[in-house]
């Protein structure tokens, strides 16, 4: 199990885990409580009110007694690959508090999850694609996107050595995260823009990253779709890189922010400072390579600095500033979504996507004090 840095709670898929010194390790399994008084273990099912207590609960121990009088934000974000540099660096830049909003990063692994943590209010912010909210959304959840930090899928196909060409998939096994997620989405976008039918090849869900790589290495799968840092593990290991999928032409909502509606109608100043942080650390992020590549190397726990700086070299250009998002991408992924949602009527995705805060910093002139600090107001 991988670790975060003090301070940071984990939510893992078996349960939750905070490293803060004071705080216990909590396992759901069957609910284990385990810590220095050996509490209980009870069995019953897992329920989003339950998500919601004990995230209060163990923030409450995560969190310094002294920011406990001020507004606090949980934000949720669901894995540990590159494309999470937004999140990461506004966190670890000290971005939330230099707009007076202390926040705490949650791992959520696995969109459903993420979505039962945001509809729950156990987390008004999370980071995620955009398949999961849209779904989400369609079956009439309360949940908008209100920022977009990257617009391209942010994988590459990665086959056997001797494959030199899309053409070479035919036939082959492709394996994949799950069905429904930006990894099938992205195969099948590409197989598109190749000319190649998807029932060309044998779709396969094959784990995580690394599991797919090492599946790969093994000949268990001909080929999938990685990200850096596991993108240069391959290359080194000679594998071959088939295509970058950020060059296709389509575009895909790989990393935006939801919230609540009723949150953003609610609480909008507190989303405005929020996008306010957000939006300086994606810039800080595409800038300052120097304190990017700090952020990587810390959240990656990687010390390669080859690795780290190919990883920062394939995401940092990729990242929008200002965080919109493009529009021609929720189709692709409505595309996909429609293939498991039973929709009737007309799509309203105005609804969807609410940019009025983002507005609103424009017609600020934020984003131009940020790109120059000279600028007077």
């Amino acid at each position: 199990m991988q670790k975060q840095s003090d301070g940071v709670l984990e939510y893992w898929s078996i349960g939750f885990e905070t490293h803060h010194p004071l705080t216990q390790s909590i396992q759901l399994s069957n609910l284990c409580c385990v810590g220095e008084t050996d509490v209980c273990v009870l069995s019953f099912f897992f329920s989003r009110l339950f998500v919601s207590i004990l995230v209060v609960s163990v923030i409450g121990f995560t969190i310094p007694f002294g920011v406990l009088a001020q507004e606090q934000i949980v934000v949720g974000y669901d894995g540990y690959a590159g494309f999470q540099g937004p999140i990461w660096a506004t966190k670890d830049l000290g971005l939330f508090d230099k707009y007076g909003l202390p926040g705490e990063l949650v791992l959520i692994p696995g969109s459903a999850r993420g979505m039962a943590a945001l509809i729950s209010g156990s987390a008004p912010f999370v980071q995620g694609s955009a398949t999961a909210p849209l779904s989400t959304y369609l079956r009439g959840g309360d949940v908008v996107v209100v920022a977009a930090a990257l617009n391209k899928f942010p994988f590459s196909v990665v086959a056997r050595k001797e494959m030199r060409n899309p053409s070479d998939l035919i036939g082959k096994k492709i394996g994949i995260l799950n069905f429904g997620g930006s990894n099938d989405l992205a195969v099948s976008v590409a197989f598109k823009e190749w000319n190649i039918p998807r029932s060309a090849a044998t779709i396969l869900v094959s784990g995580g990253a690394p599991e797919r790589l090492a599946a790969l290495m093994t000949g268990a799968i001909d080929a999938t779709v990685l990200s850096p840092p596991e993108t240069v593990a391959a290359s080194r290991a000679g594998l071959k890189i088939l295509a970058n999928l950020s060059d296709l032409n389509a575009s895909f909502p790989q990393t935006l922010i939801m919230v609540r509606r009723s949150f953003l109608a609610n609480k909008r100043e507190t989303i405005k400072r929020f996008l306010r942080a957000y939006s300086e650390g994606i810039y800080e992020f595409k800038t300052n390579k120097e304190r990017a590549i700090k952020v990587y190397a810390n959240r990656l726990k990687q010390k390669d600095l080859n690795i780290l700086e190919e990883t920062y070299s394939f995401y940092g250009p990729k990242f929008s500033f200002p965080p919109r998002m493009n529009r021609g991408g929720i189709n692709n992924a409505l595309e996909l979504v429609r293939q498991g949602v039973e929709v009737k009527g007309e799509i309203n995705l105005g609804q969807f996507l609410d940019e009025s805060v983002i507005d609103e910093l424009e017609r600020e002139g934020f984003f131009k004090k940020l790109s120059n600090p000279r600028t007077t107001k």
